[in-house]
C-alpha cells in the first residue's frame, strides 16, 4: 500500500507543553474585557480601530480592526491595499516599507515596544513585549462601497503599568502618519482583576 493510515493516536499531554506567559493570554483564563471604542486613526480610505481590550493578569491583548473601503482605488491598488494589513516578515538592517503597518506602545518612563521588535531566537525576553496576532479578515458592501474588514490582536506582554501610556500607530500604505492616543493603565489593571480561571483549582 502506497498511502498508509497514520498511526493510533498517543496522549497528547505529555507532548504539548505550556506556552510562556509571554508568547500570548493564558488557555485558562477568561480575561476581563475593557470597552475601549476609540477611532484611532483614520482618513477617506482606511480606519484603524480598537474597540476593546481584553486583559489577563500577565498582560493585554488590544483588539484591532482595521476597515478599508475601496472609494475609487484600483483592482491591483485595492487588493495591494487589503494584503498590507497583514504583518510582513522583516530582515535585520532593511529600511520599513511603506506597506508595513507599524503598531507600539511607549510608557511614561520612555520604555517602548512595538510590532517591529524581534526577541533573540531561544532567549526568554525581558519585556515588554508587542506581538502581532492575526485573527481574521472579511469583506462586502456598505455605504454603496466595497469595504474590506480586517481584525487582529495585539498581545501586551507584561501588563502595563498603572498610569496612562501611549498607543502609537503608523501606517504610509494607509496614508497614516504617526497618531499616538492614549490608553488607561490603571482601567487595564482593573480589568484583569476581573479575568476569571475558567477552573479555579487550575
Amino acid at each position: 500500500m502506497f498511502f498508509e493510515p497514520p498511526p493510533p493516536e498517543t496522549d497528547l499531554a505529555g507532548r504539548l507543553p505550556e506556552l510562556p506567559q509571554w508568547a500570548g493570554p493564558p488557555m485558562h483564563e477568561s480575561g476581563g474585557v475593557l470597552p475601549v471604542d476609540l477611532i484611532v486613526a483614520g482618513n477617506e480610505v482606511t480606519v484603524v480601530a480598537l474597540p476593546m481590550i481584553r486583559a489577563f493578569r500577565a498582560g493585554c491583548m488590544l483588539g484591532v480592526d482595521v476597515v478599508l473601503r475601496r472609494s475609487g482605488l484600483s483592482t491591483t491598488d485595492w487588493w495591494d491595499l487589503q494584503l498590507s494589513v497583514h504583518h510582513l516578515g522583516l530582515r535585520a538592517g532593511d529600511p520599513l516599507p511603506a506597506k508595513l503597518m507599524r503598531l507600539g506602545v511607549r510608557y511614561a518612563d520612555g520604555t517602548k515596544a512595538t510590532t517591529l521588535d524581534r526577541p533573540a531566537p531561544g532567549a526568554v525576553p525581558e519585556g515588554p513585549l508587542l506581538t502581532w496576532s492575526p485573527v481574521g479578515s472579511g469583506g462586502g458592501r456598505g455605504g454603496g462601497q466595497e469595504i474590506g474588514f480586517h481584525h487582529f490582536g495585539l498581545w501586551l506582554w507584561p501588563a502595563p503599568p498603572a498610569e496612562p501610556f501611549e498607543f502609537a500607530v503608523e501606517w504610509p500604505a494607509g496614508g497614516i502618519g504617526l497618531t499616538i492616543t492614549e490608553l488607561d493603565g490603571a482601567a487595564i489593571l482593573a480589568a484583569a482583576a476581573r479575568s476569571a480561571r475558567y477552573w479555579p483549582d487550575h
